[in-house]
């Protein structure tokens, strides 16, 4: 697919903070922030992967700080807000992207410690991020927040049940943000994507899988990584100024709720 970068350019000079940025959705979100002049954060558990995406950011011209946090950690969180706050201020984005835990297994197969560490690398660690973030936006009086579901928290699927649960958390914990943070000028929007080509999905599923697969979509191909952060671009930028409490599926066709 052609791919052609969306330019806001009421984003440039804007700080944003992209947690799980450091590969996948969250890193292609990360590089397309800094081409519209957004500075940004980029937050992940791999140095190496942070500095990477930080090093890419910087070799284009844009701006950008690599932060290693456990988003399920609150006091790494608090330490991650003020670096990004003592170097650039509030920020005016945040997209909440970490998470994990969506591989199939069986749900009488999933011991209590895999529920709760799927529950917290998903639904509690956005809670803390936004938790951290939110006082500095409500004192300004402005913001967005991009959360990230899935499309297994709007239907039922292969992916794990504490994944989905999690992720149909996300969307309604965004919803009930968004009515709190309307009155303070803070928008706060969800993402549920289908199945994306991250690097993940490259090692694990054949060219030959991702064909077949694709055929079920209604577009017939598989989402990409651009095709997220381009939303996610669209839901920071003033074009969506009226727009909160959504929840958008970039899902080809293949959810329509």
């Amino acid at each position: 697919m052609s791919q052609k970068y969306p330019v806001y350019p009421d984003l440039a000079g804007k700080v944003a903070v992209v947690t799980g940025g450091s590969r996948g959705i969250g890193a292609e979100t990360a590089r397309q922030l800094a081409r519209n002049g957004v500075k940004v954060a980029v937050n992940g558990r791999d140095q190496a992967a942070i500095d990477k995406v930080v090093a890419d950011i910087r070799a284009e011209g844009g701006e950008a700080m690599g932060i290693a946090a456990d988003t399920t950690d609150s006091a790494a969180v608090e330490r991650m807000r003020q670096e990004v706050e003592q170097a650039w201020g509030v920020p005016h984005i945040l997209a909440v992207f970490a998470g994990s835990g969506g591989e199939p297994v069986p749900t009488l197969e999933i011991s209590e410690e895999r529920w709760k560490a799927v529950i917290d690398t998903n639904l509690t660690a956005t809670f803390l991020v936004t938790k951290s973030f939110l006082p500095g936006m409500v004192k300004e009086k402005r913001g967005s927040v991009i959360t990230m579901a899935s499309s297994a928290g709007r239907l039922p699927g292969p992916a794990s049940a504490p994944y989905s649960a999690a992720k149909a958390g996300i969307i309604m914990f965004s919803r009930h943000l968004a009515a709190d943070m309307g009155k303070f000028g803070i928008r706060v929007n969800c993402l549920a994507p289908s199945l994306i080509v991250t690097e993940k999905v490259q090692q694990n599923m054949p060219k030959e899988q991702q064909e077949q697969t694709a055929r079920f979509f209604p577009l017939q191909r598989l989402g990409e990584t651009y095709d997220v952060a381009a939303t996610t671009l669209f839901l920071a930028s003033e074009a969506a100024s009226w727009l909160t409490g959504l929840t958008i599926d970039v899902a080809g066709g293949r959810v329509s709720l």
